[in-house]
């Protein structure tokens, strides 16, 4: 196939003057004439029964560069090579991203000669980019850069084959660390793998995965029963333990205690209120006390636990606040609290740190908190931290924490994104999942479906604080936007019902009241956004309201899971209107997983979406078609016509200027 040359200033310019003899023009894609230009079908065939596909990684810094403003860059890149470039969002090679070529052998190798270019001509502008590479390889770090001009060109093949010389380097004066603390009962070693199956499936079916490789496969410690075969040789936390009244540990206890005091990376996914959070601090205060090191003489706290919202952040606070083990302290930091106050308890030395992203790596870049001490990191409920797009945030905290610590992350479910980060930053984790694998909600609540009108919404609201709740039993009322929690909490405050409200835009002091007002019994209505949807434990919520339906259906589980709670009984009643269809089909999945009834309504629903988007995906796979047509025939007629012209200055194909097919209207086919 001959090369397009678009980037070849002398090579456009004779493409240009041959237009009329079938060569490429100015405003065309394609042009043919009896002179031999590129015809339609060598591009049909070519591109479609040749097809080819290839991942080119590039560097993650120079993507923006890549795709444009506006994708204009990948635009101009697609049509000079021929080739289709698509971004793998979820593949990352170190700090390399992956981009999908597909089209022809040699489509693709011009695709790659053209990124390349992009990237050699991004690496010569004075931007901030390459000032940090100037001044890193002003440290010292000489041997993979070599000066082309004024360009600076980086050998990635040499960056990569040092970094593990380069991340030891970093490291090798850290404190030496402990994290094997497990004492394993004789009566638990002694298990069969008979009894050890037994007793995972009577603990809500506990299942057990090892993510790392296979030549650093571990012995997976066996579950334990009750709290003295894990505690046993720690009496400190089996006083606490006894103080707190518990009786039985739960599930991912039973599961998790082993894995942790063993010193292994875990990942619990269980659903809310299943006692995830004890599951990792125990182990932690143990981590924290047995360290070879004196703690003043560590440099910082030894636990980050990382948290999504504030409410999630402050009732793990009040959890470690609960034990009072060994005189370990506690300082929780986020967005909207007293950002002095913090500092002052932090610089007078903590052991944990409980925090969301934003306001530690606000702490962070002040150089109020050093994370190079922690050796015990926890990622709590980390699908909801990415959901909320703190996930550069997370990786920023980590490149400054010691590689060998110990990880822990929790989630209620178990989507890509999560394993991506699990799979780049953890050691070898050991997957414990507690209950089924796929979305369910809590089976102690009763979950009913209202199919209403939109209109109808305030009116059934008002019925049910009045008429189907009683006085004194709370109720969360979820809406999708804050402007309308504001407007039902004014609406109500005016009718005489007393409420509080719940969202993002308020402020910190107003959030943690309307909490304590809920959990004191000085309000009994709560009208909130997501921000109440994880992490809110209040034990005696009868009624879970869903008056917006959720964008995300995970977040429809999260909800409900907010009642029920403690061996309690709840409720959710949701509304759906017209607008929701979408998750019909989703919704009818959970309810049928809890044994829950589904409305005809809600099954003619999912049915009628799933008909109308096949129609619209019929329809646009028909429109395609109707195009192809069109411009196949555009083609035969312009080279039928074509004689001594190709493709003028205002066609795409045909014949003479500016009487083909014009670009605009028909050039979608050809759009990759």
């Amino acid at each position: 196939m001959e090369d397009i040359g678009w980037n070849d200033e002398s090579e456009y310019s004779n493409r240009t003057r041959r237009g009329r003899r079938g060569g490429f023009s100015q405003r065309s894609n394609f042009g043919w004439g009896n002179s031999g230009g590129y015809s339609k079908e060598n591009f049909v065939s070519e591109h479609y029964e040749t097809e080819e596909s290839d991942k080119y990684p590039v560097p993650g810094r120079f993507l923006g560069r890549i795709i444009g403003k506006g994708g204009s860059k990948i635009r101009e890149l697609q049509e000079s090579s021929g080739a289709r470039l698509t971004i793998c969002k979820d593949e990352y090679e170190g700090e390399f991203r992956n981009i999908s070529l597909n089209g022809t052998e040699e489509q693709i190798e011009k695709a790659k000669c053209l990124i390349e270019e992009v990237i050699k001509y991004a690496e010569s502008q004075p931007h901030r980019e390459r000032e940090r590479n100037t001044s890193y390889n002003a440290r010292g770090n000489t041997n993979n850069v070599s000066r082309v001009g004024e360009r600076t060109m980086i050998d990635w093949s040499v960056v990569h084959a040092n970094k593990d010389k380069l991340e030891a380097e970093k490291w090798e004066d850290s404190l030496p660390m402990k994290k094997d603390f497990y004492f394993e009962d004789p009566d638990i070693a002694s298990m069969t793998r008979e009894e050890v199956r037994t007793i995972r499936r009577q603990n809500n079916n506990i299942q057990i995965d090892f993510m790392g490789d296979e030549e650093d496969l571990v012995d997976i410690p066996n579950p334990i029963i009750n709290f003295d075969q894990a505690f046993k040789h720690y009496p400190g936390i089996m006083t606490e333990i006894e103080k707190a009244g518990f009786t039985e540990p739960s599930p991912i206890q039973k599961q998790s205690w082993p894995i942790l005091l063993k010193g292994l990376d875990l990942i619990g996914i269980a659903q809310t209120g299943t006692g995830k959070t004890l599951a990792f601090l125990l182990p932690a205060f143990i981590h924290i006390d047995n360290q070879p090191t004196p703690r003043e003489e560590r440099g910082g706290a030894n636990v980050l636990v990382l948290s999504p919202t504030r409410e999630l952040a402050l009732q793990i606070e009040n959890e470690v606040k609960k034990y009072n083990y060994k005189n370990i302290s506690c300082v929780c930091v986020y967005g909207g609290g007293n950002r002095k106050d913090q500092i002052k308890i932090v610089t007078k030395g903590v052991q944990i740190i409980v925090a969301t992203p934003g306001r530690l790596n606000d702490l962070i870049e002040a150089k109020f908190i050093d994370v190079k001490s922690v050796t015990y990191l926890v990622l709590d409920e980390a699908d909801r931290m990415l959901d909320m797009g703190f996930e550069p945030d997370i990786r920023k905290v980590l490149l400054d924490i010691r590689p060998d610590r110990q990880t822990v992350m929790t989630s209620a479910t178990w989507p890509e994104n999560v394993r991506r980060l699990a799979k780049q930053y953890m050691k070898n984790p050991v997957t414990c999942f507690v209950g089924s694998l796929d979305l369910a909600a809590v089976h102690s609540v009763e979950q009913e479906i209202r199919i209403i009108d939109e209109d109808e919404k305030r009116c059934l609201l008002l019925n049910f604080i009045h008429e189907e709740r009683k006085p004194d039993e709370k109720v969360i009322v979820f809406v999708g936007r804050k402007t309308v929690a504001d407007d039902i909490a004014s609406d109500f405050a005016l009718q005489g019902i007393y409420c509080q409200s719940l969202h993002g835009d308020r402020d910190q002091s107003d959030r943690e009241q309307a909490l304590l007002d809920l959990k004191e019994g000085n309000v009994s209505i709560l009208i909130a956004t997501d921000v109440a949807s994880r992490g809110i434990d209040i034990k005696d919520i009868s009624y879970v309201l869903n008056y917006d339906f959720p964008r995300h259906i995970e977040e429809y589980v999260h909800r409900v899971g907010r009642t029920g709670r403690a061996g309690r009984r709840g409720k959710s009643i949701t509304f759906m209107t017209r607008n929701d269809w979408a998750r019909a089909a989703e919704l009818i999945d959970i309810l049928e997983e809890a044994e829950q009834l589904v409305p005809d309504q809600l099954r003619s629903m999912a049915d009628r979406f799933s008909i109308m988007r096949e129609r619209k995906r019929e329809k646009r796979f028909n429109e395609r078609r109707t195009v192809n047509e069109l411009s196949l025939a555009g083609s035969k007629d312009g080279r039928r016509r074509g004689g001594a012209g190709g493709a003028g200055a205002g066609g795409n194909s045909g014949y003479g200027r500016g009487r083909g097919i014009r670009r605009n209207d028909n050039f979608s086919m050809f759009s990759f």
